[in-house]
């Protein structure tokens, strides 16, 4: 029985749902979609050399693999490859023929350090070291019951202080983009990223299929957007926190916790059971946040390095 490795092509709805039907069972608190899979294809920034592939068995999806450069990183040559394969389809080969395919890749286009995301469980990190891959930092993945659970009573904001919808900048939505930079200067990772550029954001991030600006809220401090709560949803009934973050000359006042409530609010009042979120095993304060909210973690990944010779 072969197993075939091949390009995702983004015309191709035996290919994006497949691969979205693989992540979805292997990674069940990251939303995906057949749309946002094409999408991600489409829209990738040329200098990314974005190459997600597909591995099939007689025909059925059952492993996957996200390839590319990061080209946004003030480092060069450096490069990624996040590969899940279906749980039940495990030990098949898959996931090594995937990871050859994408060192290949990389190591053409003359990457010499590669970084992936690996679930923390014994058999996936003796993969990842047999690979030849070392440990490096975790993050959490959170999960909310919205539909079951109790979310925290909604707050009305402060003096000076102002509650609105993504959709409110539709028609310019350059000062989010400011403030999402802003914030993630100080995200924790392996990869320094240089976020300057807007029409990369506008394509990856505003345009996105999963993004909702409807129900992403931005608190503003004397008409200046200050914190902000970005979602995503799968157009069903699972929602996702993306980014929450505050300017820094913001901070200490409790308007990320502010915008994030009300972004959750609204997303269970328009239908959605679940909501998931992801922190750095190191944000504490993060974590404490999203744990009063009533989130629980599910899952752990570990990021595996490597460095090509």
């Amino acid at each position: 029985m072969t197993v075939i490795i091949s390009d995702v092509r983004p015309d191709d709805r035996r290919h994006t749902e497949g691969f979205a039907r693989v992540r979805n069972r292997a990674l069940p608190f990251v939303l995906y979609t057949p749309d946002s899979i094409a999408y991600d294809v489409t829209h990738a920034h040329p200098d990314a050399h974005y190459r997600p592939l597909l591995a099939e068995q007689d025909g059925e999806p059952i492993g996957t693999a996200q390839v590319g450069i990061a080209h946004d990183s003030a480092e060069p040559n450096q490069g990624y490859l996040n590969v899940y394969v279906d749980p039940g389809h495990a030990r098949r080969g898959a996931g090594s023929l995937l990871v050859r395919a994408a060192e290949e890749h990389l190591a053409a286009l003359g990457a010499t350090k590669l970084f992936a995301w690996v679930l923390d469980e014994p058999g996936n990190r003796a993969f990842a070291e047999k690979h030849g891959y070392h440990a490096s930092r975790s993050a959490h993945f959170l999960r909310l019951d919205l539909a079951g659970g109790t979310l925290p009573p909604l707050q009305g904001p402060p003096p000076g202080v102002e509650l609105r919808k993504g959709s409110d900048f539709a028609d310019d939505p350059r000062p989010l983009f400011a403030l999402d930079a802003e914030t993630m200067a100080d995200e924790p990772g392996d990869i320094p990223h240089e976020f300057t550029d807007y029409q990369a954001w506008l394509q990856e991030t505003w345009r996105h299929p999963l993004f909702s600006a409807e129900l992403t809220t931005v608190a503003l401090v004397d008409g200046r957007p200050a914190a902000f709560s970005a979602a995503r949803t799968d157009g069903g009934t699972r929602y996702g926190t993306v980014m929450t973050g505050t300017a820094a000359a913001f901070r200490g006042r409790g308007l990320a916790k502010l915008a994030k409530n009300d972004s959750l609010h609204r997303a269970c009042a328009a239908g959605y059971t679940e909501a998931f979120t992801g922190n750095d095993a190191g944000n504490e304060p993060m974590i404490a946040i999203n744990k009063w909210f009533g989130y629980e973690i599910c899952g752990t990944e570990v990021r595996y390095v490597r460095e090509l010779a």
